[in-house]
């Protein structure tokens, strides 16, 4: 299979699918982190070329820790908009790289970047399909599945998890790949968080902070989704998972039934134990 995760930062992908991405692609299939902007002012003290050079880096040394393919869009940090020029590049991404799953943020969240990728996205999800937009490529037969990664926002409505997948066998991987992203999880996110001076400047101790740091984060998802865990798990299973990550079906791409989620999600067991 392909997918393609889309973000609009680097880090986005990593933080909220992360774990899913590496169990697909350590089962083959092909998996494309995709950051809509280039990161150029997410930091205290850099910015512009310098930064974006350094997140790109930081973006490509973190997919390949995770098994997967990348690719950073030169847009601004920032400044991105649910334009028409982006929805063809976003649709032109989906049809190269012929996507059965497509992962991006909900309209509805606290970055702007976030909320007008997500629109973009959205907006691509029928086009793909349309022979006579961006006919320099051709046309995907099939929508895609669509879904949108994770987030904790209530209004107007909560995240529905409607898959929800194990990542506690890969939690050391995706720490990895957030490892690689230096400018962001040891300086910017800590510096904006009040914590900078809490980072330690060995890098064995640095990991070990990352995982403490992010550890009552990443606990939250299954507990906030036993039940759900327990639909594709089972219940005596779901009640050992720690971590999880959630997604929720957008009713604009493909709408799959639950024989065909599996097949898309070959890592959910057959039968529920």
């Amino acid at each position: 299979m392909n997918i393609v995760c889309i973000g609009a930062h680097p880090d986005d992908c990593e933080l909220f699918a992360g774990g899913t991405c590496i169990k697909w692609a350590q089962q083959g299939h092909h998996v494309l982190m995709v950051s809509l902007t280039n990161g150029d002012i997410g930091h205290y003290a850099l910015s512009g070329g310098t930064l974006a050079q350094r997140r790109a880096s930081e973006a490509r040394l973190s997919a390949e820790r995770g098994g997967c393919a990348e690719m950073v869009l030169d847009h601004h940090d920032g400044e991105l908009l649910p334009t028409l020029e982006l929805r063809k590049e976003i649709v032109r991404i989906l049809r190269r790289n012929n996507a059965d799953v497509v992962l991006t943020h909900r309209p509805n969240d606290y970055h702007p970047d976030h909320r007008y990728a997500a629109m973009a996205v959205q907006d691509a999800a029928y086009m793909v399909m349309v022979p006579n937009f961006c006919p320099d490529i051709p046309r995907l037969e099939r929508n895609p599945l669509f879904l949108f990664m994770m987030d904790t926002f209530q209004k107007p409505y909560p995240h529905q998890a409607d898959l929800a997948v194990d990542v506690g066998d890969v939690m050391d991987i995706k720490y990895d790949m957030l490892d690689a992203m230096e400018s962001q999880v040891y300086e910017w996110l800590p510096w904006i968080d009040g914590k900078a001076e809490d980072v330690p400047t060995d890098r064995e101790e640095r990991r070990v902070w990352l995982k403490k740091n992010w550890e009552p984060f990443f606990l939250e998802p299954a507990k906030r989704a036993r039940p759900h865990l327990e639909t594709w798990y089972g219940k005596q299973s779901a009640a050992k998972i720690k971590y999880a990550e959630l997604f929720e079906i957008c009713e604009y791409g493909h709408q799959p039934a639950k024989d065909e989620l599996r097949r898309l999600f070959p890592f959910f067991p057959e039968k529920r134990r």
